[in-house]
Order: C-alpha cells, then sequence, then structure tokens
C-alpha cells in the first residue's frame, strides 16, 4: 500500500515514543517546533547548504581524476590498490564523525563547526598542492586523511539544517541541496583533468585552483546559512548513553533503515571508482572514457532533484526503494556496457538513480526522527555506520578483481575478473533494498496506530 509523503510528512510517527513531558514541550514551543517551509533564511541557508555539498561530496567525486593521475605519474611506484585507499579514507572519514559532529549540530555548534571544517578542508587542500612526487604518505595524509576530516565535519550538518526550516518541502529542499554534490561531480573532474594536463600549470597549481573555488564558496555559505531552533545544550554522555541507545534502536524503521542503508552502500559506489576501468578494459573510446565520471554525475544531478519533487505525492519509501532497485539492476546491467552506447546509458541511468537514492536518505531519516532535537544525532549515528561501508565496499570489490593468478588487473596480462566483483556489489544492493522494505512496512503499521494513541490521550 502506497504512503503518500504529503501523509507522512504531515504527521510524525514519534507521537508513540515521545514522552508526555517531550509533547508538552513541543505544544509549548509550537512556533519554534514548526519549520516554516520557505522564507528568505530558509532559502538562503538551501543556497549555501547546496556550496557546502558542491566543495565537499562533489570535491570526492572527483576522486577518480587524482587516482588516474596518481597511477600514471604522480605516485606510480604505489600499487592501483593503495592509491585506491585515499579514496576509501576520504569517503569513510566524510561520515564516521557523524555521532560527534551531530552532537555538535544539536547542542548549537552549527557555526562552529562549519567554519572549523571549512578552514581544514581548504588548509588540506593547499597542502595536497605541497606534497612531493612519489611521497605516499604526504598525499594520504593531506588528501586522505585532511580533507577526509574536513569534509566530514562540514558534511552531516549542512544536511541536518535543511530540517530546520522545511517539513513539508523538506524533500524538495534537501534534493536541491544534495544536487550541489552532482554538479561538483561535474565540474571538478574536468576542471582537475584540464588543468593538470597543461604544463604551464600542472598537478600543483591545478590543485590550488580548486582549493581557491572552494575556498571562495565556503566563505559565502558560512554567511549564508542560519540555524532556527533553539539548541538543547547537554553533554555527550546525557543524550549517547545506553538509555539513548535502547530508545534509539528500539525504533524498528529506524533499524532497519539503517540497515538496509549500509547494505546499499556496500556497491553503491563501485561505478564511482570503476566504470571508467571497466570501460577502459573492454577497449570503449578513450574520449569517453575520460569524461565517464563526469556524465554519471551529470545523472546523479537530474536523479537528485526530480524524484524529491514528487515524494510529496509518492511518498520517500517508494522513491527510495524504486531508486535502489533500480541500482541493483544497473550495476548487473554493467555486464552488457561493453560498448561505448552501452556505458554512456549505464552511466546516466546509475547517476540518476544512485542520485535518487542519496537525495531520499536524509529526509527519509528527518521523516523517522523522534524528536527534532535528536536529529543531528540520528542522523549521525546513520552515516557513521554508512561511514563503515563505504570504507569496506570499494577495497572489497577491488580484492574480488584479482585475477587467477593473484595479480590486479591494472597492468596484469590476464583478463580482469569482473563477474564476482559485479555480483557482490548488487547483491549487496538488492539486500539493502530488502532490509528498507522492512522498514517501510514497520513505519505504515505504526504510523496506523496513531489514531488510537491520539484517542487515548485525548
Amino acid at each position: 500500500m502506497p504512503l503518500p509523503q504529503s501523509s507522512e510528512a504531515s504527521f510524525n510517527v514519534s507521537t508513540l515514543t515521545s514522552s508526555d513531558h517531550d509533547l508538552a514541550e513541543k505544544q509549548d514551543d509550537g512556533l519554534s517546533a514548526t519549520p516554516p517551509d520557505g522564507g528568505r533564511a530558509a532559502w538562503l541557508t538551501i543556497a549555501g547548504a547546496w556550496m557546502v555539498q558542491f566543495c565537499t561530496f562533489g570535491y570526492l567525486n572527483a576522486f577518480g581524476v587524482y587516482q588516474d593521475f596518481y597511477v600514471r605519474d604522480f605516485l606510480s611506484h604505489e600499487s592501483p590498490s593503495n592509491i585506491s585507499w585515499i579514496g576509501s579514507v576520504q569517503l569513510f572519514l566524510m561520515y564516521a564523525p557523524g555521532v560527534l559532529v551531530g552532537h555538535a549540530f544539536d547542542s548549537g555548534y552549527f557555526h562552529h563547526v562549519q567554519i572549523a571544517g571549512s578552514i581544514l578542508h581548504v588548509f588540506s587542500i593547499f597542502m595536497l598542492s605541497l606534497t612531493h612526487r612519489d611521497q605516499y604518505y604526504q598525499v594520504f595524509l593531506a588528501q586522505g586523511v585532511g580533507v577526509g576530516l574536513g569534509v566530514g565535519l562540514l558534511f552531516i550538518p549542512s544536511l541536518s539544517i535543511v530540517s530546520h526550516h522545511f517539513r513539508n518541502r523538506r524533500a524538495l529542499a534537501t534534493g536541491i541541496a544534495v544536487s550541489g554534490a552532482s554538479c561538483g561531480g561535474i565540474v571538478f573532474p574536468i576542471m582537475l583533468n584540464h588543468l593538470f594536463a597543461l604544463p604551464d600549470i600542472g598537478f600543483a597549481n591545478g590543485v590550488r585552483t580548486s582549493g581557491a573555488v572552494i575556498a571562495a564558496l565556503l566563505a559565502v555559505a558560512n554567511i549564508v546559512m542560519r540555524t532556527r531552533l533553539p539548541p538543547k545544550r547537554r553533554s555527550f554522555s546525557s543524550v549517547l548513553n545506553a538509555k539513548m541507545l535502547k530508545r534509539i534502536l528500539s525504533d524498528g524503521a529506524y533499524t532497519w533503515s539503517n540497515t538496509g542503508a549500509f547494505c546499499t552502500n556496500l556497491g553503491l559506489f563501485v561505478p564511482f571508482f570503476y566504470l571508467q576501468l571497466f570501460a577502459a578494459d573492454h577497449g570503449v573510446d578513450a574520449t569517453v572514457t575520460t569524461y565517464i565520471l563526469a556524465i554519471l554525475n551529470a545523472g546523479s544531478t537530474l536523479g537528485r532533484t526530480l524524484p524529491v519533487m514528487l515524494a510529496p505525492k509518492l511518498g520517500v519509501y517508494n522513491l527510495l526503494l524504486a531508486a535502489v532497485l533500480t541500482s541493483a539492476a544497473l550495476i548487473f546491467a554493467i555486464f552488457g556496457a561493453t560498448n561505448t552506447p552501452g556505458v554512456i546509458v549505464v552511466a546516466v541511468l546509475f547517476g540518476f538513480s544512485s542520485g535518487a537514492y542519496v537525495s531520499l536518505i536524509p529526509p527519509l531519516l528527518g521523516m523517522l526522527c523522534t524528536d527534532l532535537s535528536e536529529l543531528g544525532l540520528r542522523m549521525g549515528l546513520a552515516f557513521s555506520l554508512v561511514g563503515v561501508s563505504n570504507l569496506l565496499g570499494t577495497p572489497i570489490f577491488g580484492a574480488l578483481l584479482s585475477t587467477g593468478d593473484g595479480r590486479t588487473a591494472t597492468g596484469a596480462d590476464d583478463p580482469l575478473v569482473w563477474w564476482k566483483a559485479l555480483v557482490f556489489a548488487g547483491v549487496c544492493i538488492v539486500a539493502g533494498g530488502v532490509c528498507m522494505a522492512v522498514s517501510r512496512t514497520l513505519f505504515a503499521r505504526a504510523r496506523r496506530r496513531v489514531p488510537q494513541a491520539l484517542t487515548r490521550t485525548a
């Protein structure tokens, strides 16, 4: 039975689990607790969040350019597997600090965290431009650890702040914000590829140019973004304790959705890391191979905006399930994408479906939140779990690409063993879809009990 998003957004299932004290507090502070769903401050905040997403997730989406340049030139003495860990650690650190960052957001330190993250992110990019050839540890510390931590401080708060200003239109607002990541994933790969190829600019100045663009955008973002709800300044131990964890984990819909996200993300980023390699390995035109990452992110741009516009009528869960299962089908479709038209079609469609999934997760978590003052913490717990998934997924995929004699695909005489790796990624995403379906069922059952709860408390 479809769940219309208007119904999902208009009544929060947390009414069943909130204490009488919390309910009374929300009623007394109704003006503060109800997002305005628009206004100048709200849309300026969305514009700032878009810039943050452009500079964080969008920049990480360009890692394929760095991977290619490091393998061929800058870190040519390192194995492609070792180099890929730089990108995996970046993704992990983007999500891993989620619990701490989420608590800081709930406690009213949004601007403090954003400024600190902006400084660290820009500083690390400029430090990357000073690294020396064949010094792997320098690149790993500057790009993997430094940029990863900077992005980790910026990413989750820029999504959580949307719920301060939007409720019924939260999915649309979030989709607009996260579309910045797709736009960054288009602009930065093209920019870096061209700058690295110019003899009078090269790697160092190319990285500095990207750092200057990010510094300017983050400065504007920090100026225009605004919080709205009053902070709840509580110690971390008073918030994240055994009682709190038990209450959060007893929320079946929330727990199953997190499990689904963990499984899905084990395979979701595989095309962003390996589709270019797959295309090159199957003799796809070199020009198309060079731009395949930009093509993938172009499809993601539409995927992050169109589904969230339809969410109020079709429902977040329904669209999310469609996005997950479509992504799984397209992973298996890669088997047939062995020519130029095939790889372009898969790239565009997978970009769309994966973009839809990414844009629908934050409004789903907001919809499942039992108390807006806990939103940052709940999103932090979810994204911390996803961070582990991102750290493990692509290295496992890379290990499954190993040839029969134990050598990796790059530079080996034997062909790549793609079928094992692609089956792993596809099955993981399917498992994620099953968990999301369970979460949807539990949410529907709880929502049907809401009228009964209201009758008892009337």
